[in-house]
Protein backbone atom coordinates (compact mmCIF):
# COMPACT_ATOMS: atom_id res chain seq x y z
CA UNK A 1 0.00 0.00 0.00
CA UNK A 2 1.53 3.54 -1.06
CA UNK A 3 1.68 5.90 2.32
CA UNK A 4 2.56 9.37 2.30
CA UNK A 5 6.34 10.44 3.79
CA UNK A 6 5.31 13.12 5.37
CA UNK A 7 2.84 13.28 8.82
CA UNK A 8 1.29 15.55 11.29
CA UNK A 9 -1.10 15.22 13.68
CA UNK A 10 -4.57 16.25 12.47
CA UNK A 11 -5.58 17.51 16.54
CA UNK A 12 -8.46 14.83 16.13
CA UNK A 13 -8.27 11.15 17.75
CA UNK A 14 -10.66 10.19 14.16
CA UNK A 15 -8.20 11.11 12.20
CA UNK A 16 -4.99 10.51 13.65
CA UNK A 17 -2.03 11.47 11.60
CA UNK A 18 -2.96 13.36 8.07
CA UNK A 19 -0.47 14.22 5.50
CA UNK A 20 1.77 17.04 5.98
CA UNK A 21 -0.04 19.14 3.18
CA UNK A 22 -3.56 18.11 4.01
CA UNK A 23 -5.67 20.39 6.27
CA UNK A 24 -8.11 19.62 8.60
CA UNK A 25 -11.58 22.36 9.39
CA UNK A 26 -14.96 22.64 10.02
CA UNK A 27 -16.92 21.79 7.22
CA UNK A 28 -18.38 25.53 7.26
CA UNK A 29 -14.94 26.47 6.00
CA UNK A 30 -15.79 24.90 2.49
CA UNK A 31 -19.86 25.04 2.53
CA UNK A 32 -21.26 27.02 0.38
CA UNK A 33 -24.32 26.36 1.88
CA UNK A 34 -26.01 23.89 4.61
CA UNK A 35 -29.78 24.04 4.73
CA UNK A 36 -31.89 21.09 5.35
CA UNK A 37 -34.98 20.25 2.70
CA UNK A 38 -38.86 21.14 3.51
CA UNK A 39 -41.52 19.51 3.79
CA UNK A 40 -44.84 20.49 1.46
CA UNK A 41 -47.21 22.49 3.49
CA UNK A 42 -50.71 20.40 3.55
CA UNK A 43 -52.76 23.20 1.41
CA UNK A 44 -49.80 22.32 -1.43
CA UNK A 45 -51.83 22.19 -4.55
CA UNK A 46 -51.82 18.88 -6.07
CA UNK A 47 -50.38 20.16 -9.61
CA UNK A 48 -47.26 20.26 -8.03
CA UNK A 49 -46.69 16.59 -7.61
CA UNK A 50 -47.07 15.74 -11.56
CA UNK A 51 -43.47 16.52 -12.22
CA UNK A 52 -40.18 15.23 -13.40
CA UNK A 53 -37.97 17.31 -10.24
CA UNK A 54 -36.69 14.31 -8.36
CA UNK A 55 -37.67 14.04 -4.36
CA UNK A 56 -35.42 12.66 -1.69
CA UNK A 57 -36.53 11.37 1.73
CA UNK A 58 -34.27 8.95 3.88
CA UNK A 59 -36.17 5.90 2.87
CA UNK A 60 -33.56 7.43 -0.47
CA UNK A 61 -30.68 5.64 1.20
CA UNK A 62 -29.87 2.00 1.23
CA UNK A 63 -26.52 2.35 2.45
CA UNK A 64 -24.67 3.17 -0.77
CA UNK A 65 -23.67 6.41 -2.14
CA UNK A 66 -25.50 6.56 -4.87
CA UNK A 67 -29.15 7.56 -3.98
CA UNK A 68 -31.99 5.28 -5.22
CA UNK A 69 -34.69 6.06 -7.57
CA UNK A 70 -36.47 8.96 -5.95
CA UNK A 71 -40.06 9.79 -6.46
CA UNK A 72 -40.48 12.08 -9.70
CA UNK A 73 -43.13 14.49 -8.15
CA UNK A 74 -42.17 18.12 -7.77
CA UNK A 75 -42.47 20.38 -11.33
CA UNK A 76 -41.48 23.83 -12.30
CA UNK A 77 -43.77 25.44 -10.38
CA UNK A 78 -42.79 24.28 -7.33
CA UNK A 79 -39.50 25.26 -8.35
CA UNK A 80 -39.89 28.51 -9.01
CA UNK A 81 -42.29 29.70 -6.31
CA UNK A 82 -40.17 28.67 -3.26
CA UNK A 83 -42.83 25.94 -2.19
CA UNK A 84 -39.76 23.57 -1.92
CA UNK A 85 -35.82 23.91 -1.26
CA UNK A 86 -34.36 23.27 -4.33
CA UNK A 87 -30.58 21.91 -4.49
CA UNK A 88 -28.34 22.28 -7.44
CA UNK A 89 -26.40 18.53 -8.84
CA UNK A 90 -23.17 17.51 -7.22
CA UNK A 91 -25.06 18.89 -3.52
CA UNK A 92 -24.44 16.29 -0.62
CA UNK A 93 -27.01 14.45 1.02
CA UNK A 94 -26.82 13.59 4.79
CA UNK A 95 -29.85 12.20 6.84
CA UNK A 96 -29.93 14.08 9.95
CA UNK A 97 -32.95 12.56 11.76
CA UNK A 98 -34.71 9.12 12.29
CA UNK A 99 -33.18 5.36 12.06
CA UNK A 100 -31.15 6.39 8.90
CA UNK A 101 -29.00 8.90 10.33
CA UNK A 102 -25.66 9.86 9.15
CA UNK A 103 -26.61 8.15 5.76
CA UNK A 104 -24.93 10.11 3.50
CA UNK A 105 -25.78 10.00 -0.62
CA UNK A 106 -24.78 12.77 -3.42
CA UNK A 107 -27.51 14.09 -6.12
CA UNK A 108 -26.33 14.15 -9.53
CA UNK A 109 -29.32 15.93 -10.57
CA UNK A 110 -31.13 18.94 -9.25
CA UNK A 111 -33.41 17.96 -6.68
CA UNK A 112 -35.70 18.35 -3.50
CA UNK A 113 -35.53 16.55 -0.31
CA UNK A 114 -37.23 16.64 3.08
CA UNK A 115 -37.21 18.46 6.48
CA UNK A 116 -35.20 14.98 7.66
CA UNK A 117 -32.18 15.35 5.11
CA UNK A 118 -29.35 18.34 5.20
CA UNK A 119 -28.04 19.27 1.92
CA UNK A 120 -24.73 20.53 1.76
CA UNK A 121 -23.55 22.86 -1.17
CA UNK A 122 -19.15 22.47 -1.03
CA UNK A 123 -17.44 25.76 -2.62
CA UNK A 124 -14.60 25.32 -4.72
CA UNK A 125 -12.09 24.31 -2.04
CA UNK A 126 -14.36 20.91 -1.59
CA UNK A 127 -15.40 18.37 -4.05
CA UNK A 128 -18.61 17.47 -3.53
CA UNK A 129 -17.75 13.47 -4.43
CA UNK A 130 -14.73 13.23 -1.63
CA UNK A 131 -16.90 15.03 0.79
CA UNK A 132 -19.77 12.22 0.67
CA UNK A 133 -17.01 9.36 0.49
CA UNK A 134 -15.58 11.23 4.03
CA UNK A 135 -19.05 11.60 5.26
CA UNK A 136 -19.21 7.34 5.14
CA UNK A 137 -16.78 7.18 7.93
CA UNK A 138 -19.18 9.65 9.70
CA UNK A 139 -21.95 7.27 9.65
CA UNK A 140 -21.29 5.45 12.37
CA UNK A 141 -20.32 8.11 15.03
CA UNK A 142 -23.14 10.43 13.77
CA UNK A 143 -26.02 9.63 16.25
CA UNK A 144 -23.50 9.54 19.14
CA UNK A 145 -22.04 13.41 18.21
CA UNK A 146 -26.09 14.27 17.49
CA UNK A 147 -28.70 16.91 19.14
CA UNK A 148 -28.51 14.95 23.11
CA UNK A 149 -32.31 14.53 22.54
CA UNK A 150 -34.99 11.32 22.71
CA UNK A 151 -34.74 11.01 18.90
CA UNK A 152 -30.85 12.12 18.34
CA UNK A 153 -30.87 15.25 15.62
CA UNK A 154 -28.10 16.50 13.52
CA UNK A 155 -29.18 20.01 13.43
CA UNK A 156 -27.57 22.24 10.23
CA UNK A 157 -25.06 23.75 12.69
CA UNK A 158 -23.89 20.79 14.05
CA UNK A 159 -23.32 19.57 10.86
CA UNK A 160 -21.29 22.83 9.78
CA UNK A 161 -18.82 22.00 12.92
CA UNK A 162 -18.18 18.62 11.35
CA UNK A 163 -14.26 18.09 11.44
CA UNK A 164 -13.52 17.55 7.35
CA UNK A 165 -9.94 16.77 5.66
CA UNK A 166 -8.78 18.37 2.87
CA UNK A 167 -6.46 17.22 0.25
CA UNK A 168 -5.53 19.44 -2.78
CA UNK A 169 -8.43 19.72 -5.43
CA UNK A 170 -6.51 17.71 -7.54
CA UNK A 171 -6.04 15.07 -5.12
CA UNK A 172 -9.45 15.12 -4.02
CA UNK A 173 -11.12 14.57 -7.43
CA UNK A 174 -8.09 11.75 -7.95
CA UNK A 175 -9.20 10.18 -4.39
CA UNK A 176 -13.37 10.29 -5.42
CA UNK A 177 -12.41 8.65 -8.83
CA UNK A 178 -10.57 5.81 -7.45
CA UNK A 179 -13.29 4.97 -4.85
CA UNK A 180 -15.54 5.11 -7.25
CA UNK A 181 -14.06 2.79 -9.70
CA UNK A 182 -12.65 0.21 -6.94
CA UNK A 183 -16.03 0.22 -4.77
CA UNK A 184 -18.03 -0.01 -8.18
CA UNK A 185 -15.62 -3.05 -8.66
CA UNK A 186 -16.36 -4.66 -5.15
CA UNK A 187 -19.52 -4.29 -5.05
CA UNK A 188 -20.03 -5.76 -8.53
CA UNK A 189 -18.21 -8.29 -6.43
CA UNK A 190 -20.65 -8.40 -4.04
CA UNK A 191 -23.63 -8.46 -6.83
CA UNK A 192 -22.73 -11.52 -8.06
CA UNK A 193 -22.43 -12.88 -4.84
CA UNK A 194 -25.81 -12.07 -3.98
CA UNK A 195 -26.93 -13.96 -7.19
CA UNK A 196 -25.52 -16.94 -5.89
CA UNK A 197 -27.12 -16.99 -3.01
CA UNK A 198 -30.81 -16.30 -4.46
CA UNK A 199 -29.57 -19.35 -7.06
CA UNK A 200 -29.04 -21.65 -3.52
CA UNK A 201 -32.50 -20.87 -2.46
CA UNK A 202 -34.19 -21.11 -5.31
CA UNK A 203 -32.05 -24.90 -5.26
CA UNK A 204 -33.08 -25.34 -1.92
CA UNK A 205 -37.31 -25.09 -2.56
CA UNK A 206 -36.67 -27.17 -5.36
CA UNK A 207 -35.02 -29.51 -2.85
CA UNK A 208 -38.08 -29.27 -0.38
CA UNK A 209 -40.60 -28.97 -2.95
CA UNK A 210 -39.89 -32.38 -4.44
CA UNK A 211 -39.18 -33.95 -1.41
CA UNK A 212 -42.56 -33.56 0.02
CA UNK A 213 -45.08 -33.91 -3.21
CA UNK A 214 -43.13 -36.72 -4.70
CA UNK A 215 -40.67 -38.35 -2.56
CA UNK A 216 -36.98 -39.48 -3.26
CA UNK A 217 -37.74 -41.93 -5.97
CA UNK A 218 -36.72 -40.83 -8.76
CA UNK A 219 -39.08 -41.94 -11.19
CA UNK A 220 -42.59 -42.10 -9.17
CA UNK A 221 -45.71 -43.21 -9.96
CA UNK A 222 -48.65 -40.79 -9.74
CA UNK A 223 -52.59 -41.42 -8.60
CA UNK A 224 -55.01 -38.73 -8.77
CA UNK A 225 -56.30 -37.03 -5.41
CA UNK A 226 -59.55 -35.14 -6.86
CA UNK A 227 -58.18 -32.35 -4.68
CA UNK A 228 -57.52 -29.12 -6.27
CA UNK A 229 -54.77 -27.79 -4.02
CA UNK A 230 -52.55 -31.00 -5.13
CA UNK A 231 -53.96 -33.18 -7.84
CA UNK A 232 -52.04 -36.21 -7.54
CA UNK A 233 -49.56 -37.11 -5.46
CA UNK A 234 -47.35 -40.71 -5.64
CA UNK A 235 -48.74 -44.16 -5.18
CA UNK A 236 -49.12 -44.94 -1.77
CA UNK A 237 -49.67 -41.77 -0.62
CA UNK A 238 -53.05 -39.70 0.75
CA UNK A 239 -53.91 -36.04 0.56
CA UNK A 240 -55.49 -35.54 4.36
CA UNK A 241 -56.39 -32.15 5.98
CA UNK A 242 -54.12 -31.08 8.96
CA UNK A 243 -56.69 -31.51 11.36
CA UNK A 244 -57.14 -35.12 10.78
CA UNK A 245 -53.72 -35.87 11.49
CA UNK A 246 -52.98 -33.51 13.97
CA UNK A 247 -54.66 -31.41 17.06
CA UNK A 248 -54.14 -27.38 16.74
CA UNK A 249 -53.71 -26.01 19.67
CA UNK A 250 -55.04 -21.61 20.36
CA UNK A 251 -53.17 -19.97 22.67
CA UNK A 252 -53.90 -17.14 25.24
CA UNK A 253 -55.65 -13.99 24.73
CA UNK A 254 -54.28 -11.11 26.44
CA UNK A 255 -56.43 -8.66 28.69
CA UNK A 256 -58.43 -11.09 30.51
CA UNK A 257 -58.75 -11.25 34.10
CA UNK A 258 -58.66 -13.92 36.12
CA UNK A 259 -60.21 -14.77 39.32
CA UNK A 260 -57.99 -16.66 42.08
CA UNK A 261 -54.47 -17.83 42.84
CA UNK A 262 -52.33 -17.02 40.01
CA UNK A 263 -48.81 -18.74 38.27
CA UNK A 264 -46.03 -16.76 36.32
CA UNK A 265 -44.91 -18.67 33.25
CA UNK A 266 -43.13 -17.22 30.12
CA UNK A 267 -45.51 -16.16 27.14
CA UNK A 268 -44.39 -16.82 23.70
CA UNK A 269 -45.71 -14.25 21.25
CA UNK A 270 -45.70 -13.83 17.48
CA UNK A 271 -42.92 -11.40 17.47
CA UNK A 272 -40.88 -14.50 19.16
CA UNK A 273 -41.65 -16.50 15.99
CA UNK A 274 -38.61 -15.15 13.36
CA UNK A 275 -38.07 -15.59 9.77
CA UNK A 276 -37.12 -19.42 9.77
CA UNK A 277 -35.85 -19.25 13.30
CA UNK A 278 -37.56 -18.48 16.94
CA UNK A 279 -36.08 -15.11 18.68
CA UNK A 280 -36.46 -16.25 22.16
CA UNK A 281 -34.26 -12.96 23.74
CA UNK A 282 -37.20 -10.85 24.74
CA UNK A 283 -39.94 -13.81 26.19
CA UNK A 284 -42.75 -12.04 27.89
CA UNK A 285 -43.94 -13.44 31.78
CA UNK A 286 -47.87 -13.58 32.35
CA UNK A 287 -49.68 -14.95 34.84
CA UNK A 288 -52.29 -17.24 34.86
CA UNK A 289 -54.70 -20.13 36.73
CA UNK A 290 -52.65 -22.95 36.97
CA UNK A 291 -55.97 -24.75 34.66
CA UNK A 292 -55.22 -22.35 31.89
CA UNK A 293 -51.56 -22.52 32.06
CA UNK A 294 -51.55 -26.35 31.15
CA UNK A 295 -54.59 -26.16 28.53
CA UNK A 296 -51.91 -23.76 26.52
CA UNK A 297 -48.41 -24.88 26.94
CA UNK A 298 -46.65 -25.64 24.64
CA UNK A 299 -44.64 -29.51 24.29
CA UNK A 300 -41.34 -30.46 22.54
CA UNK A 301 -42.47 -31.47 18.90
CA UNK A 302 -45.30 -28.88 18.73
CA UNK A 303 -44.52 -27.22 15.25
CA UNK A 304 -45.56 -22.78 15.71
CA UNK A 305 -47.54 -21.14 13.02
CA UNK A 306 -48.55 -18.15 13.09
CA UNK A 307 -52.10 -16.48 12.24
CA UNK A 308 -50.74 -12.93 11.15
CA UNK A 309 -47.93 -10.98 9.78
CA UNK A 310 -45.85 -10.88 6.52
CA UNK A 311 -47.38 -12.80 4.08
CA UNK A 312 -44.52 -15.10 3.08
CA UNK A 313 -44.17 -16.53 6.92
CA UNK A 314 -47.97 -16.74 7.09
CA UNK A 315 -48.27 -20.34 8.64
CA UNK A 316 -44.63 -21.23 8.30
CA UNK A 317 -43.93 -23.93 10.88
CA UNK A 318 -41.28 -23.84 13.21
CA UNK A 319 -40.35 -27.04 15.25
CA UNK A 320 -40.73 -26.12 19.05
CA UNK A 321 -37.93 -28.64 21.01
CA UNK A 322 -38.79 -27.49 24.40
CA UNK A 323 -36.38 -24.59 24.95
CA UNK A 324 -38.16 -22.68 27.82
CA UNK A 325 -39.89 -25.03 29.91
CA UNK A 326 -42.81 -24.46 30.73
CA UNK A 327 -43.72 -22.08 28.16
CA UNK A 328 -47.42 -20.88 26.95
CA UNK A 329 -47.97 -19.01 23.31
CA UNK A 330 -50.03 -16.41 22.34
CA UNK A 331 -54.02 -16.59 20.75
CA UNK A 332 -51.97 -15.56 17.67
CA UNK A 333 -49.30 -18.58 17.40
CA UNK A 334 -50.83 -21.89 16.58
CA UNK A 335 -49.58 -24.61 18.43
CA UNK A 336 -49.92 -27.73 15.99
CA UNK A 337 -49.61 -31.43 17.56
CA UNK A 338 -48.97 -34.00 15.07
CA UNK A 339 -50.42 -37.54 16.11
CA UNK A 340 -46.51 -38.88 15.63
CA UNK A 341 -47.96 -42.24 14.05
CA UNK A 342 -49.62 -40.45 11.15
CA UNK A 343 -47.34 -37.41 10.90
CA UNK A 344 -44.11 -36.77 12.08
CA UNK A 345 -43.35 -33.06 13.07
CA UNK A 346 -40.40 -32.19 11.24
CA UNK A 347 -42.10 -33.57 7.89
CA UNK A 348 -44.95 -30.80 8.85
CA UNK A 349 -42.34 -27.92 8.76
CA UNK A 350 -40.95 -29.41 5.48
CA UNK A 351 -44.35 -28.94 3.66
CA UNK A 352 -45.22 -25.73 5.43
CA UNK A 353 -41.67 -24.54 4.22
CA UNK A 354 -42.19 -25.40 0.37
CA UNK A 355 -43.64 -23.66 -2.33
CA UNK A 356 -46.78 -25.82 -1.92
CA UNK A 357 -47.44 -24.90 1.65
CA UNK A 358 -46.17 -21.02 1.22
CA UNK A 359 -49.04 -21.46 -2.02
CA UNK A 360 -51.91 -22.77 -0.22
CA UNK A 361 -51.21 -20.00 2.80
CA UNK A 362 -50.91 -17.12 0.33
CA UNK A 363 -53.73 -17.91 -1.25
CA UNK A 364 -56.18 -18.59 1.76
CA UNK A 365 -54.80 -15.44 3.45
CA UNK A 366 -56.53 -12.59 4.55
CA UNK A 367 -54.62 -9.80 3.08
CA UNK A 368 -54.11 -6.16 4.59
CA UNK A 369 -52.23 -3.39 3.00
CA UNK A 370 -48.98 -4.86 4.88
CA UNK A 371 -50.03 -7.80 6.73
CA UNK A 372 -51.63 -10.58 6.31
CA UNK A 373 -53.50 -13.24 8.35
CA UNK A 374 -54.70 -16.61 8.67
CA UNK A 375 -57.48 -18.82 10.91
CA UNK A 376 -57.66 -22.04 12.56
CA UNK A 377 -59.93 -23.22 10.72
CA UNK A 378 -57.53 -22.53 7.16
CA UNK A 379 -55.04 -24.44 8.76
CA UNK A 380 -57.02 -27.07 10.05
CA UNK A 381 -58.42 -27.53 5.91
CA UNK A 382 -54.37 -27.26 4.88
CA UNK A 383 -54.45 -30.44 2.59
CA UNK A 384 -50.87 -32.70 3.71
CA UNK A 385 -49.32 -34.98 1.13
CA UNK A 386 -49.16 -37.90 3.67
CA UNK A 387 -46.16 -40.98 2.73
CA UNK A 388 -46.46 -43.68 5.12
CA UNK A 389 -44.49 -43.01 8.73
CA UNK A 390 -41.02 -44.65 7.77
CA UNK A 391 -41.04 -42.39 4.35
CA UNK A 392 -41.26 -39.40 5.94
CA UNK A 393 -38.60 -40.48 8.07
CA UNK A 394 -36.41 -40.93 5.36
CA UNK A 395 -37.49 -37.55 3.60
CA UNK A 396 -36.66 -35.80 6.87
CA UNK A 397 -32.97 -37.45 6.91
CA UNK A 398 -32.82 -36.59 3.39
CA UNK A 399 -33.66 -33.03 3.62
CA UNK A 400 -32.00 -32.40 6.64
CA UNK A 401 -28.43 -33.47 4.58
CA UNK A 402 -29.17 -31.66 1.50
CA UNK A 403 -30.20 -28.75 3.33
CA UNK A 404 -27.27 -29.04 5.49
CA UNK A 405 -24.97 -28.85 2.23
CA UNK A 406 -26.41 -25.56 1.08
CA UNK A 407 -26.50 -24.19 4.15
CA UNK A 408 -22.84 -24.70 4.30
CA UNK A 409 -22.29 -23.08 0.70
CA UNK A 410 -24.37 -20.24 1.83
CA UNK A 411 -22.64 -19.69 5.08
CA UNK A 412 -19.51 -19.46 2.76
CA UNK A 413 -20.79 -16.95 0.20
CA UNK A 414 -22.11 -14.67 3.05
CA UNK A 415 -18.71 -15.12 4.59
CA UNK A 416 -17.03 -14.05 1.53
CA UNK A 417 -20.05 -10.87 1.06
CA UNK A 418 -18.88 -9.89 4.56
CA UNK A 419 -15.70 -9.74 3.69
CA UNK A 420 -15.69 -7.79 0.80
CA UNK A 421 -18.18 -5.48 2.51
CA UNK A 422 -15.73 -4.98 5.07
CA UNK A 423 -13.03 -4.15 2.82
CA UNK A 424 -15.19 -1.67 1.38
CA UNK A 425 -15.59 0.58 3.98
CA UNK A 426 -12.28 0.05 5.24
CA UNK A 427 -10.65 1.34 1.83
CA UNK A 428 -12.96 4.36 1.81
CA UNK A 429 -11.65 5.03 5.43
CA UNK A 430 -7.81 4.61 4.23
CA UNK A 431 -8.17 6.97 1.07
CA UNK A 432 -9.99 9.59 2.96
CA UNK A 433 -8.02 9.84 6.11
CA UNK A 434 -4.80 9.65 3.67
CA UNK A 435 -3.49 6.22 5.29
CA UNK A 436 -3.41 5.18 1.60
CA UNK A 437 -2.16 7.64 -0.88
CA UNK A 438 -3.46 7.20 -4.02
CA UNK A 439 -1.39 8.01 -7.03
CA UNK A 440 -2.21 8.13 -11.28
CA UNK A 441 -1.13 4.54 -11.59
CA UNK A 442 -3.56 3.56 -8.66
CA UNK A 443 -6.94 5.55 -10.67
CA UNK A 444 -5.62 3.75 -13.95
CA UNK A 445 -5.23 0.19 -12.50
CA UNK A 446 -8.73 0.91 -10.73
CA UNK A 447 -10.38 2.05 -13.54
CA UNK A 448 -9.34 -0.54 -15.97
CA UNK A 449 -10.70 -3.35 -13.67
CA UNK A 450 -13.89 -1.41 -13.12
CA UNK A 451 -16.82 -2.80 -14.14
CA UNK A 452 -17.83 -1.22 -17.91
CA UNK A 453 -14.11 0.12 -18.18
Amino acid sequence: MNSYPDKKSSGLDWFGEIPLHWRCEHLKRFAARIQSGTTPPTDTPDYYFDGTIAWFTPSSYDGDLELREPRKLINEAARRDGTLRMFSAATVFLVGIGATIGKVGLITEVASCNQQIIGITCNQRLSGRYLAYQFKIYEDVIPGIASATTLPILDQVKTGYLPVLQPPREEQQRIAAYLDASCAAIDAAVAAKRRQLETLDELRKAIVQRAVTRGLTEHVELQDTGNSWMESVPRGWSLVCLKRIAEIQTGLTLGKTYEGPLIERPYLRVANVQDGHLDLDDVTLIEVPAAVAARVELRSGDVLMTEGGDLDKLGRGYLWHGEIEGCLHQNHVFAVRCFCHKLLPKFLTYVTASRYGRDYFEATGKRTTNLACTNGTKVGEFPIPLPQRDEQVAICAHLDAKLSEVKSIVTGIESQIATLTAYRKSLIHECVTGQRRVTEADLNRAQNRSPGA
